[in-house]
């Protein structure tokens, strides 16, 4: 069996760290064109589009307001001509104890919405308008373990955005497949990121080790190798599963 992503115009949201980074690099290795997508890290995107070379580019938007998807989709097909693979990995993960105020806690639930779930949905919308036209295409969304065994206290907004976000992929998975559109969910458990990092600082890694089956966390780059199949076209018959890589912490 080989894979082979030569010719392949793949847009990657939040591509210029965390698990981003390592999917655009593990996608290159493979043959694709990476348009990747960043918001603030200019420096990181644009210094990724050189050491991954095969033509990529890097494209800026702040996804907090949605509609910049529409902007980077046809900034993408300006500058490539098409798209054959979306993925949605841009996320944040924004702590909203209950105890804050209304008002601090509709922006962090506004903002994780917007972010992880909305912006998503446009690209999505972009990409099905664009796949039905096109003789199809591949959705790949970035999810969480969150979407399913639920996440804790303090993070209602990101548990609701990712299940959002399964639900969304399932429903193109269904409603789309006679255009030859598949979608696909990777549903990470936590992954040592600059996010995670972040997360152990306030609550100690000993609180996530011990929900593992393994004995180490995630890393970034154990979660590209499944991007890059499901880019390739070999699973498509797999249309609208979900993909879990939690280091055993939740099995379904």
């Amino acid at each position: 069996m080989s894979i082979d992503l030569s010719g392949d115009i793949i847009l990657v949201t939040g591509a210029a760290g965390g698990i981003g980074a390592p999917i655009v690099r593990s996608l290159a290795e493979y043959g694709a064109t990476l348009a990747i997508h960043y918001n603030q890290k200019e420096v990181g995107a644009k210094n990724l589009a050189v050491e991954v070379g095969n033509e990529s580019r890097s494209f800026q938007a702040d996804l907090s307001k949605p509609k910049n998807g529409v902007t980077l989709f046809q900034n993408v097909l300006g500058v490539y001509g098409r798209i054959d693979t979306l993925v949605n990995n841009s996320g944040v993960y924004l702590r909203s104890p209950n105890e804050m105020s209304i008002d601090d806690w509709l922006t962090s639930w506004e903002r994780t919405i917007a972010i992880n779930l909305t912006a998503a949905g446009v690209l999505c919308r972009e990409a099905v308008n664009y796949f039905k036209k096109h003789k199809g295409g591949r959705i790949i969304n970035i999810a969480s373990r969150a979407a399913f065994r639920g996440d804790y206290e303090d993070y209602f907004a990101y548990a609701a955005s990712k299940g959002g976000m399964v639900a969304l992929s399932r429903t193109i998975a269904r409603t789309y497949g006679k255009y030859n559109i598949k979608s696909f969910v990777v549903a990470p458990g936590f992954v040592r990121t600059p996010i995670v990092d972040e997360y152990i600082k306030k609550y100690g890694d000993e609180a996530i080790m011990k929900e593992l089956a393994l004995t180490e966390l995630t890393k970034p780059e154990d979660v590209a190798p499944t991007v890059v199949f499901l880019a390739s076209g070999l699973m498509d018959h797999a249309t609208g599963c979900s993909i879990d890589i939690n280091a055993g912490s939740y099995v379904r």
